[in-house]
């Protein structure tokens, strides 16, 4: 008897909670507040905003304590100061379509004359099912490689020759031998360097070449010749110095203005002391986007005037977009750019 009760409560409650929900959903909605008139239908013209995804890599060199000695001990040329160079990696190019706030126009057609093509997206846009017109342009730029032999050779840069030196001495005069500890110079410790260096690589020919007391084979081999790259690694360092990298993406949007005479902007620029910066960051090397518009013809035909309600709506101009250094041409593509095209009026 309980449980019927409990049940009967149960249909009760979830009844009311049900009438309720039914109540709160056919309240009337409160005044609403738009800052366009009711009635016209208001639409924003379509523009082209160029967005740009800029990769770039920094490197941080730092010089090894026996630089200078590079040249003289093992042949090679090594950079002698800790320095900072940034370059472009990656670029990719996407135009997107936007709404142009400061043409917005009201569309105010009969009752019976809404064309098929009223149909506005959440921009505020005529929709078209062209409207993702942009595909993205990207380009990586190949790693340019200098040639490297600065691990290559077993034998020293050094070589002995026979000379003859001439010194006068009193003969009345006694020498007297003295023993002193000192410190080592720079290039003493570089030299010992260099020589433990040769060392390691003849070690290395001899365990490939099976020259040696010990026998190496597989495993034990592939360890063995491990480490001494690794030791080989560390000493190569105090001369030729060693690079840490970081990468850095930056994302900019160029604006394509219609009122400007000449279709060039800096897009982005890059410093090697701060990476990939801003356009209005006077830090850094400017590269440029230029755009080239296709010439746009006149329409064949007499156009007759205009009568009632018309729709305005832009023909995009046919650019040739470029982004370079300032000399060199980075990355080209051809996109429509709407502001950048001309305006004609659509009969309702």
């Amino acid at each position: 008897m309980e449980k019927i009760i409990k049940c009967k409560t149960d249909m009760k409650e979830i009844r009311t909670l049900a009438a309720l929900l039914i109540a709160a959903t056919i309240l009337p909605v409160g005044k609403l507040s738009a800052q366009d008139p009711s009635g016209p239908v208001s639409y924003a013209l379509p523009q082209t905003t160029i967005s740009l995804e800029v990769e770039a890599v920094r490197e941080y060199f730092h010089a090894g304590p026996y630089a200078r000695y590079a040249q003289k001990y093992l042949g090679v040329e090594a950079g002698l100061e800790d320095r900072s160079t940034c370059t472009l990696s990656a670029v990719r190019m996407t135009p997107c379509i936007e709404a142009d706030q400061n043409n917005r126009y009201f569309l105010n057609p009969g009752k019976n004359a809404v064309p098929s093509f009223v149909t506005l997206t959440s921009q505020g846009l005529i929709a078209v099912n062209d409207g993702n017109f942009g595909n993205t342009s990207k380009f990586r730029f190949s790693s340019q490689a200098t040639g490297d032999f600065s691990d290559k050779g077993v034998n020293s840069n050094l070589t002995s020759e026979a000379t003859t030196l001439f010194r006068g001495v009193d003969g009345n005069r006694i020498g007297v031998q003295q023993s002193m500890v000192v410190q080592k110079s720079l290039e003493q410790r570089a030299k010992e360097a260099a020589d433990m260096l040769f060392e390691l690589r003849r070690k290395r020919v001899q365990i490939v070449i099976g020259d040696t007391d010990a026998t190496y084979s597989g495993e034990a081999m592939g360890a063995a010749l491990a480490e001494i790259a690794a030791l080989e690694k560390e000493y190569m360092s105090l001369f030729i110095g060693y690079s840490d990298y970081q990468t850095q993406t930056l994302k900019c949007d160029v604006i394509p203005d219609k009122d400007q005479k000449k279709q060039t902007y800096v897009a982005f620029r890059l410093s090697d002391a701060d990476g990939i910066v801003s356009a209005d960051n006077m830090s850094g090397r400017p590269y440029l986007l230029e755009l080239t518009p296709q010439k746009i013809t006149q329409p064949e035909g007499k156009a007759s005037s205009a009568r009632g309600a018309v729709a305005v709506y832009r023909i995009p101009a046919i650019c040739k977009v470029v982004l370079t250094d300032g000399e060199n041409p980075i990355l080209q593509d051809r996109i429509p750019v709407y502001q950048l095209g001309t305006e004609s009026y659509f009969p309702l």
